[in-house]
């Protein structure tokens, strides 16, 4: 199975395990047009094998070279690199920059037990950070919510998605992956579903009605057939979780708003007119739900662009799926 550019902590510990040495090498700083953001990260083993990238392509070579004699030598380095306008070119950038690239060994500099509990913490979709001085090399765990002094820092970077520097400490972000719950196997999930994965989100569909969810409509698709609360409460709802309703119906989408709106779920978005927003708002105030708390679903769900088509619609919804996750106060 292929290594997602997001498993790199998993592959560096796999690989340590296995006796075969790793390395992990991560973007600290960019300047100008870089070719990988700040936190992206290649992990290199013993026996030259790759996964991830630092460049794309520009530097690889002398990153993997780096990272090789860290295995035999056990030090850490920081490198710097230029890229070219003709370099950056050829991996789809319209001119150059310049990247800034820590290369550490697992063992001689980061602690296997440590790395294992980042890896545990991603797990169980915990916002978590590796924090390291280059200047001394000196490494942490950070978590949000906690005494750490990086604590409330971090906090701010994982609502924005953001590695980077604090001060001396650079932060490693390790931020849950994004996920989308669609309640109704209707036609305009199936656009929404392929760009929501486009875009980086792990997608469910929901929908107890077999005709509606079956694989033929949604090929390759995670379906859900439980009650949309039941569905819900059984998958687990987060602040990285966006959720979107598209049945119609009161029966199926009411339990999910419901589910929805006692959770941390970052986006609530909703199908339907004005006019049957309104009553759905009655109901929730019928049901207890408070001014503030009904607030939080954006209904008519999308952005205003004058969609029309099922795929116009789910363009509409992912654009204000985007503007809510990186807009949030």
């Amino acid at each position: 199975m292929p290594i997602s550019h997001d498993d790199m902590p998993e592959q560096a510990l796999a690989w340590h395990r296995a006796g075969k040495g790793a390395v992990i090498a991560t973007v600290v700083e960019t300047w100008g047009s870089a070719p990988r953001p700040v936190g992206s990260q290649l992990v290199i083993s013993g026996e030259a094998e790759l996964a991830g990238s630092v460049s794309g392509g520009c530097v690889e070579g002398a990153v993997v070279a780096e990272a090789l004699d860290a295995l035999e030598s056990g030090k850490a380095s920081s490198m710097r690199f230029g890229v070219s306008d003709d370099e950056a070119f050829a991996v789809g950038l319209a001119c150059g920059g310049e990247i800034r690239v820590i290369v550490e060994p697992v063992g001689p500099h980061i602690d296997p037990a440590m790395l294992a509990e980042l890896v545990e913490a991603r797990a169980a979709r915990v916002p978590i950070a590796l924090a390291v001085a280059p200047e001394t090399w000196e490494r942490r765990l950070v978590r949000p919510g906690t005494e750490d002094p990086l604590a409330e820092a971090l906090a701010v970077r994982a609502r924005a998605d953001k590695s980077g520097f604090e001060g001396a400490w650079f932060l490693g972000l390790h931020n849950p992956p994004l996920r989308m719950v669609v309640v109704g196997a209707v036609h305009i999930a199936q656009p929404l579903l392929i760009m929501a994965r486009l875009a980086g989100y792990d997608p469910v569909l929901i929908d107890p009605r077999a005709a509606f969810g079956s694989e033929s409509r949604f090929p390759g698709e995670t379906i859900l057939d439980d009650w949309p609360d039941a569905a819900l409460e059984a998958h687990g709802l987060d602040a990285r979780t966006a959720v979107v309703t598209l049945t119609h119906d009161p029966k199926l989408d009411d339990p999910a708003i419901r589910v929805a709106l006692a959770s941390e779920c970052f986006y609530l978005g909703c199908l339907g007119s004005t006019r049957t927003h309104g009553k759905r708002v009655t109901r929730l105030e019928e049901a207890g739900f408070s001014e503030a708390q009904i607030g939080r679903i954006h209904a008519p769900v999308g952005l205003d662009i004058g969609a029309k088509s099922p795929a116009e619609i789910a363009i509409s919804i992912m654009a204000e799926i985007t503007d809510r996750l990186r807009k949030a106060p």
